[in-house]
């Protein structure tokens, strides 16, 4: 922005913004809080050059228009007061333990979590200290840290597939180190590739996509292999194409259905008439409104002495304050006599 525009943003005189910007006068107050207005950034930052401690700076998860070729991220507005809720609730627990820092090689990562994690990604995140919160409330994946602990919170669709893969990118941006990863933000592409690869290298290791024979396995295996690797059709049609491995015709024609289109015609698991429907059951699971175990007990143990009302555990739970029973906090002892007066002294 030029120096005159940003002039006739603040309502200052050209002369007075060049003045102020060679240090010959200083910026009143509502001066700087036009500035930051302006040009879309933090008062804080502008007085100090650093980010505000107590600002939430985060990634998001953005569409990307082929034809445009830009990224946006639509429900931003509507899901900053969410993300504001959450980091509430996080500093609501008390001291937090930061995260340890984590790999940055996916490969090391796929060891860290062990065979089958996709099932349990989010348990198994918790362990590592980082924490994942599902909401229906968001439209997107977001990340970003509290206090030094690190925190991912997705869209629970019921798409197990989706959530995964946002997950696994949301990771990357934390293993990697980037931070307010916006559409307006620098190095937004290069961040947003490389968080892509990372989560297809996390999710869909190269080693296991060529183990996979693509061109005699039958559409039940693809089932099998979209099952257990907890990802979409599209991502697998992805992953292939970045690999330049060639699928049969049948494989390629299958993996055009929607995900649970193939599982329901090809998956043998999905068609036992005894016991429960495994699809719908780990749709169930991903749609589950998720707060970190330990997040909702540091609530209850500070309700139940007198350092917080239910309001926001309500929330975590999904369920009206006024109907959330929990234990009352113990009765103050009142302080009497000489340790009343020892205090006062």
């Amino acid at each position: 922005m030029a120096q005159k525009t940003l002039a006739e943003h603040t309502q200052m005189t050209p002369d007075a913004m060049s003045r102020a910007l060679r240090g010959q006068r200083g910026f009143a107050a509502v001066e700087l809080a036009d500035i930051a207005r302006a040009l879309d950034e933090d008062v804080y930052y502008l007085i100090t050059g650093e980010l505000d401690p107590a600002r939430l700076n985060f990634a998001a998860r953005h569409r990307f228009d082929h034809e445009t070729k830009t990224r946006s991220v639509d429900g931003l507005e509507e899901d900053r007061d969410v993300l504001i809720k959450i980091q509430t609730a996080f500093n609501l627990a008390g001291e937090l333990s930061a995260t340890s820092k984590l790999p940055a090689d996916p490969a090391k990562f796929r060891e860290i979590l062990g065979p089958g994690f996709v099932e349990r990604f989010a348990d198994k995140l918790e362990v590592l200290g980082v924490d994942v919160v599902v909401l229906s409330e968001l439209t997107t994946a977001y990340s970003f840290t509290v206090t030094g602990r690190k925190v991912i919170a997705v869209n629970g669709s019921g798409n197990w597939f989706n959530e995964n893969w946002s997950i696994a990118h949301e990771l990357a941006h934390h293993a990697l180190g980037h931070e307010d990863v916006r559409p307006c933000s620098d190095k937004v592409d290069v961040f947003e590739a490389k968080a892509n690869n990372f989560a297809a290298q996390l999710l869909l290791p190269e080693e296991s996509m060529r183990a996979f024979d693509w061109q005699s396995t039958l559409c039940n295996d693809l089932a099998d292999f979209l099952w257990e690797s907890g990802v979409s059709t599209g991502t697998v049609k992805a992953r292939l194409n970045k690999l330049g491995i060639v699928p049969s015709h049948e494989i390629s024609a299958a993996l055009e259905l929607k995900t649970q289109g193939v599982l329901r015609k090809y998956w043998s698991k999905s068609r036992h008439v005894q016991g429960p429907d495994k699809i719908t059951d780990r749709m169930a699971r991903a749609s589950a409104r998720c707060f970190p175990t330990w997040l909702r007990s540091a609530h209850l143990q500070r309700i139940e002495s007198g350092k917080l009302n239910k309001s926001y555990l309500a929330w975590m739970l999904g369920t009206d304050e006024a109907e959330l029973e929990v234990p009352d906090p113990a009765p103050m002892t009142p302080i009497e006599g000489d340790e009343l007066l020892s205090l006062l002294r």
